[in-house]
């Protein structure tokens, strides 16, 4: 398992690496729109009922092929002007929305941590086709705007929350953060996340083009300290949301796309909520 588990990510890192550094941009934006349509169908496989088993591959089938054809106007030298009121609706309507919900919403879910129902699946539905779209948006153009090296500093602030919260629960952790939703989680191990995530950005600040510089361009130095806390915060609700989601639908993984890993959503749970306030908080200009 471990060796599985190994390899896919090894492969995943050679994927995104390889379509980050390639030079053009559509590499990278076709892989960010699969990614998408994976995760949405995941998603909706969770909060849809099972008697409407076709409805999540349809809806991702056709989300997918929006988006492409979106892309292809935002990355035309003239884009037309319908696709210009799609970004600017996306910038200034969908994204703090979105964003909102994250903040609000999942977390007070996150708190209640009601797993053992299945109620609201139309609400969770809908948001789950927001929340993935705002993804997309977000992250196609924060590369287009500030770059690969942009992108990549800013995923790792979530791998460093991420693995930092792993080990640090592992070594030090004693108090359940969320026993209803994820018992192995700790919130000694939150702490430790969040600290290193932190410590990354504020590190990064001092090399140019990364999340971490943006910001300190746009924002006192406390101004970054505050957003990376949370940032980071904000990326352990994504990951506690999706195990939410699971045990309400009584499943271990989002699907077995991605052997060893579960699912495309299991990969990107803490980036659905991070992307958009990143946007918003960073900036764009296309």
């Amino acid at each position: 398992m471990l060796k599985q588990r190994v390899i896919t990510a090894i492969v995943l890192l050679a994927v995104l690496l390889g379509a980050l550094l390639a030079p053009g941009p559509w590499p990278i934006v076709l892989l960010f729109t699969i990614i998408a349509a994976c995760a949405l169908w995941e998603w909706l496989r969770l909060t849809l009922p099972s008697q409407r088993a076709q409805l999540p591959i349809v809806l991702a089938v056709l989300a997918g092929a929006t988006l492409l054809i979106v892309a292809g106007q935002w990355l035309s030298p003239e884009p037309a002007p319908w696709s210009l009121q799609v970004q600017s609706t996306v910038n200034l309507w969908l994204m703090p929305v979105v964003a909102a919900i994250w903040v609000v919403v999942g977390t007070s879910m996150v708190i209640r941590g009601q797993a053992k129902t299945r109620s609201h699946g139309t609400w969770l539905s809908l948001f789950g086709v927001l929340a993935v779209l705002a993804v997309w948006a977000a992250l196609v153009q924060l590369f287009l705007s500030h770059g690969a090296w942009f992108l990549v500093s800013l995923l790792a602030l979530i791998w460093f929350a991420d693995i930092a919260a792993y080990f640090t629960g592992k070594s030090l952790g004693k108090h359940k953060l969320a026993p209803k939703v994820s018992p192995g989680k700790t919130w000694e191990g939150a702490v430790g996340g969040v600290v290193a995530a932190t410590v990354w950005v504020l590190a990064s600040a001092y090399w140019p083009g990364s999340f971490g510089a943006v910001l300190s361009q746009r924002w006192p130095w406390w101004g970054v300290l505050l957003i990376a806390i949370f940032l980071a915060a904000l990326s352990i609700v994504g990951d506690l949301f999706e195990s939410l989601l699971k045990r309400r639908a009584a499943v271990k993984d989002s699907s077995q796309l991605l052997p060893g890993h579960g699912g495309v959503y299991d990969r990107i749970d803490a980036l659905l909520p991070v992307a958009p306030l990143a946007l918003l908080l960073a900036g764009v200009s296309l």
